[in-house]
């Protein structure tokens, strides 16, 4: 199996079929999914396809949205990783994370977003990540820009019909 992320508070793993309990919790809460998707909280049909498409990106890829889990507790955080970029002729790994909101405000998206930036940096040897977020999204813009990336343009998102905000991270401009 392909190796996954770590940091100090979270225990990153692969999906399994069995997760699907976990993956309604985060993808078919509407308040998680406000900024991702028009659609707002997914079915269980969406649910159990999307993580269908995150195994696909794992076999395909080597790389997903892994899932994360509290080492302390054990308790799902989300997920946080990467995908292939497919909203703009960019070429680079797309960071992303998806957190359910009783874990929001402690830490997690930037500790999880270090890991997975190592991740591509070091396993992946990867020369950038993109990543992008809604327009109203202001928490995740605060996340991306603490981690490093930088504004590039504006990239049409078709779950939600907008045009979102991307960002490029660049590891030559990275102190580590």
């Amino acid at each position: 199996m392909p190796q996954t992320p770590y940091s100090e508070r979270l225990q990153f793993r692969h999906w399994q079929e069995s997760d699907l309990e976990l993956a309604l919790k985060l993808w078919g809460d509407p308040e998680v999914m406000k900024y991702l998707d028009v659609r707002g909280g997914l079915s269980r049909e969406q649910v159990a396809e999307k993580l269908k498409r995150e195994n696909r990106c794992l076999q395909e890829h080597g790389i997903q949205y892994w899932p994360m889990f509290e080492i302390s507790t054990g308790d799902f955080v989300g997920c946080c990783g990467l995908k292939p970029w497919v909203h703009s002729p960019r070429v680079g790994p797309e960071f992303g994370f998806h957190l359910v909101q009783d874990k929001w405000g402690k830490g997690y998206a930037t500790e999880a977003g270090r890991s997975v930036i190592q991740f591509a940096r070091n396993i992946l040897n990867s020369p950038n990540i993109l990543a992008g977020h809604h327009p109203e999204n202001r928490a995740s813009r605060k996340i991306l820009e603490a981690l490093g990336f930088a504004f590039l343009e504006y990239v049409f998102f078709k779950p939600t019909g907008l045009q979102h905000l991307s960002y490029e991270l660049k590891f030559q401009n990275l102190k580590s």
